[in-house]
């Protein structure tokens, strides 16, 4: 299972929200980079970086911490927020993200994302399902949608989607634990979808379930910025 660290950014600056909402903010550093450098320097090999300011704005509004981070670090850096038109994909690859996730766009226009796996290739794109009791939610989280979470999975798979960040929103920035009842699901129904949890995860114990439980990886946030898991501690999972 890959480790893989959060930088959420908002203003510029390292954020963390709680359940998606944007007035409960947590600025946890002012340079993303730094940040970055902190984590490649503890062994991680991987970054899910989000430009919350473009997920709001419907457009990607933080390239250049994308790109400092690419130049500066060899993370292997996927990118999300705000990615809405092919100009957008284009900007965050030629900026160095290996990958891009997408979302919102991939709820309110599948054809788009279908031209983007033609184009790029479903390694370079990853699926993000943002859920909340079931349903996928858009926008930075600010926007629900009728859109059944298995629904949506079953029709991008059979696009050839190979990679997928399922955050339920309702754990998300809580500590509370993540959502394994769900992934047991999802991972039932499509065995073959390499799976990345994401929302919830706050200890090393909740790291060796998911671990157990088969998923390709685990995102990891707050718990990393409120000291709930060290760095040190990630070290079996990284070599």
């Amino acid at each position: 299972m890959i480790i893989i660290p959060a930088i959420d950014i908002i203003d510029g600056a390292c954020v963390r929200l709680q359940q998606g909402d944007y007035n409960n903010k947590t600025q946890y550093a002012e340079n993303p980079l730094n940040m970055a450098k902190s984590f490649e320097e503890a062994g991680i090999k991987h970054l899910h970086l989000v430009d919350l300011d473009g997920a709001r704005s419907k457009k990607i509004i933080n390239i250049e911490v994308l790109r400092n981070i690419c130049l500066a670090t060899g993370l292997q850096i996927d990118f999300g927020g705000g990615i809405k038109s092919e100009e957008d994909v284009r900007l965050a690859l030629e900026a160095g993200a290996q990958q891009i996730t997408v979302g919102s766009i991939a709820a309110k226009s599948p054809e788009t994302v279908q031209s983007w796996i033609n184009k790029y290739g479903p390694d370079k794109i990853i699926l993000g399902a943002d859920v909340w009791e079931g349903r996928i939610a858009v926008n930075g989280w600010t926007e629900k949608t009728d859109i059944d979470l298995m629904e949506y999975l079953e029709y991008y798979t059979k696009l050839g989607i190979q990679y997928c960040i399922c955050t339920d929103i309702s754990k998300d920035g809580m500590l509370a634990g993540s959502s394994k009842v769900l992934y047991k699901k999802v991972m039932k129904s499509f065995p073959k979808l390499k799976l990345i949890a994401s929302g919830g995860i706050h200890n090393i114990q909740e790291l060796r379930e998911l671990h157990k439980m088969g998923l390709y990886g685990a995102i990891i946030g707050k718990a990393l910025y409120e000291g709930n898991i060290k760095l040190t501690q990630l070290a079996a999972y990284v070599n």
